[in-house]
């Protein structure tokens, strides 16, 4: 044995050729720093080793390495920046020496090699992948760029174009597709990979492979003429900027460091990598984009757990089809589980399955799905004008109009239908579960699961707790979305639940803005450009339906009288009053065409103006901070109170269903960890100011306190000891 560490071993496979194998204790292989600590005494063991004539590195598990250990990124990026820097430095200096062994060196990838684990791959000679492998470097979508040396190698192998979109994407490469870049020399089957590697370094010891050139390239200044250089890095940053706007630098920076450093050789290149890397780490949009990461980690552990607590969800029915119920009956079908879909009216059936139809054959035309695969997946919903053959079903997701009287009757009507363990569940997006259960014999079996539209791209589902809902049947319905590919987060009832709780108050603060002489195009522009968010309040409002909105703020009025009733009419109820019902009937805040594709393009409407003119007598400038402030600080009220009530059971799960549910912006990461980059005594001393605005303006007590002791929502991670790494 040349080297044996906790993560990984070294010792020769063949005569003269060593195996370097990662296998970590745990289910996966990452980066941590104690691995890369390990990897560096495996090296300088290897540079000890007289005979040695090759090195091979492959993976003891299903996949290669996944990529650094991210659960340690917090803490690391709170270490002085001359501390982090030296210790990249120090990595760097492992995986410079890992590239200039005085042999061919050569990996075989299975599985994932991400981000450091791309890296350690880049380092070597040459790649061979089996068909299994993905191969990227994910770090823009962290917020930060790679650091190991990815922006510098990468380039250098496959050319500046190709290396940038790869690095400014942040999404992997398959096997075969990193064949065609030039990131792997060969894809070769699973159980043939590792002789087929032996085999490849065997011609490369024998000089049959010219192992020094295809090195010296990756050490070489990138072979740019000045015209090439400028045409390349100018569009490529124009591009970025198109996409991913002044809100997420990573990708940006990543170019400028791979163009600042276009004519150096390696280790002046690293050094430009380095310190754009430690830059990047100081951001706040660094930590909230890798806290959502571990927020969701967390969010998919508590899935987990329940789907081990229940057995798989075998077959499901949907009540009511139209868009919403054919949405959640394709999301069903297409990830394997059958559903019956029922309603009362055959044109809604049909409606429900040319949804499903529609969906399917995008992903078909995009060469997504197979026509066999698509024939499948239709033939797995049952369209049914009756109950028949839904007293096998496991899970019933109750989807009909948004009213109390009729949700109630039918859940009834299908209670007597179904077998005794069954789950009902109720797709409503502000009805109190507890107030629908009133009529089932077994409210035990009986939950929400609120769906967001449209169903096959939104990521979250509610998962709502009444009074008398079972542990077994928040379990089933969890496991049963996490079956459909969706993040379920689980909440306790109350009107409107959480995502919806919250938005109101959001629409409230919108309202009471255009009272006061708001502009409501520059009031979206704000919260769009600057804020961040996908859609600003008065488009978001068409989007969701204004009669819709309508509807949901009078129970939300009812559900939380103290701070949701109105005083007086409002825009909302004004626009309501004109039929200006948004993109479902072409006439809201703005108006809508339809644009060559069939999708709604939205135009400025001067009637607008007319309208608004109904619920305000004055006009007044705003400014972007004070627009922000009056939008966002009923809404982070609201959140606090859904925390303190126990609605929703942490911070992260709140972040999480904000961001998945609603698209708040993820640079900021969520209310909470926005909370904590501004820091609670600011956002006190923000809300001051308008907290003579009304109840929805007033500061929960919990925030005062926590700001008082000096606390914060998300606890500051230790930082690891880089410097035992030095």
């Amino acid at each position: 044995m040349i080297y044996q560490g906790e993560n990984l071993s070294v010792d020769y496979i063949e005569s003269g050729i060593a195996h370097l194998v990662f296998n970590a204790t745990g289910s996966v292989n990452k980066l941590n720093l104690a691995t890369i600590q390990s990897l560096g005494e495996a090296i300088d063991a290897l540079y000890e080793q007289k005979e040695l004539k090759g090195l091979l590195l492959s993976s003891g598990k299903n996949a290669f390495i996944v990529g650094a250990d991210i659960t340690e990124f917090l803490g690391l990026f709170d270490t002085p920046p001359e501390e982090l820097s030296a210790w990249l430095h120090q990595a760097n200096v492992i995986f410079n020496k890992l590239e200039d062994l005085p042999v061919p060196t050569l990996t075989a990838i299975t599985g994932f090699a991400l981000g450091g684990g791309c890296e350690c791959v880049l380092a070597t000679d040459f790649r061979l992948a089996d068909e299994t492998a993905s191969i990227g470097l994910p770090e823009t979508q962290l917020g930060i760029m790679p650091g190991w040396g990815g922006s510098v190698r990468l380039p250098r192998l496959i050319g500046a174009d190709p290396a940038m979109e790869v690095i400014t994407t942040g999404k992997p490469k398959r096997a075969k597709d990193a064949l065609k870049l030039g990131m792997v020399d060969g894809v070769v089957p699973r159980e043939t990979l590792i002789d087929a590697s032996i085999s490849m370094l065997k011609k490369a010891i024998d000089g049959q492979l010219n192992w020094q050139q295809r090195r010296e390239q990756k050490k070489a200044p990138l072979q740019l003429s000045p015209l090439e250089a400028a045409m390349s890095f100018n569009v490529a940053k124009g591009m970025i900027m198109k996409m991913a706007g002044k809100h997420y630098p990573a990708p940006i920076t990543a170019v400028k460091s791979i163009e600042q450093s276009a004519g150096m050789s390696r280790d002046e290149a690293l050094a430009i990598e380095n310190k754009h890397f430690v830059a990047l780490t100081r951001t706040e949009v660094a930590k909230s984009l890798v806290g959502i990461f571990l927020n969701d980690q967390y969010v998919k552990s508590k899935a987990k757990q329940a789907v081990k607590n229940c057995e798989p969800v075998a077959n499901a029915a949907v009540l009511g089809a139209g868009i919403m119920g054919g949405g959640i009956a394709y999301q069903s079908a297409s990830k394997g589980v059958p559903v019956l879909m029922k309603d009362i009216a055959q044109a809604s059936l049909d409606l429900g399955m040319n949804e499903a139809s529609k969906l399917l054959n995008k992903q078909l035309e995009r060469g997504r799905l197979s026509g066999l695969k698509m024939a499948q997946v239709l033939s797995s919903i049952t369209p049914s004008l009756n109950y028949g053959g839904i007293e096998s079903k496991d899970v019933i997701v109750e989807a009909v109009v948004e009213n109390p009287k009729i949700k109630a009757a039918v859940l009834v009507e299908v209670e007597n239908e179904v077998n005794e363990n069954a789950i009902l569940a109720s797709n409503t997006s502000t009805i109190p579960i507890s107030l629908l259960a009133k009529s089932l014999k077994r409210p035990e079996n009986f939950c929400g699961m609120h769906f967001f539209n449209p169903v096959h791209r939104m990521p979250l589902v509610e998962v709502i707790r009444g009074e008398k809902t079972s542990q077994q049947t928040i379990d089933r319905v969890v496991a049963y979305a996490s079956q459909m590919g969706k993040t379920p987060i689980v909440v306790n009832d109350c009107p409107g639940f959480f995502v919806n709780r919250v938005l109101f108050p959001y629409f409230a603060g919108f309202s009471l803005l255009l009272r006061d002489g708001g502009d409501y195009q520059q009031i979206d522009k704000v919260m769009e450009k600057e804020f961040g968010w996908p859609m600003g309040p008065a488009y978001l409002l068409d989007v969701v339906g204004i009669d819709t909105a309508h509807h949901a703020q009078a129970v939300m009025a009812q559900g939380f009288p103290d701070r949701m009733a109105k005083n007086g009419r409002d825009i909302i109820d004004a626009m309501f009053d004109e039929s200006r019902y948004g993109q479902k009937n072409g006439s809201g805040f703005y108006a809508y065409t339809v644009d060559r594709k069939g999708k709604p393009k939205k135009n400025v409407d001067d009637g607008t103006h007319v309208i608004i003119a109904t619920v305000t007598d004055t006009t007044q400038p705003y400014t972007s901070e004070q627009i922000s402030a009056r939008m966002m600080i009923p809404m982070i009220n609201e959140v606090i109170r859904c925390l303190d009530e126990g609605i929703i059971a942490s911070p992260a799960e709140a972040d999480m269903a904000l961001v998945y549910g609603l698209g708040f912006p993820p640079f900021k990461g969520g209310v909470f960890r926005y909370l904590d980059s501004i820091g609670l005594p600011t956002y006190l001393e923000m809300a001051k100011e308008f907290e003579q605005l009304g109840a929805v303006y007033q500061v929960p007590e919990s925030i005062k306190q926590k700001a008082a002791v000096g606390e914060c929502y998300y606890p500051v991670p230790k930082a690891p000891s880089v410097s035992a790494s030095l």
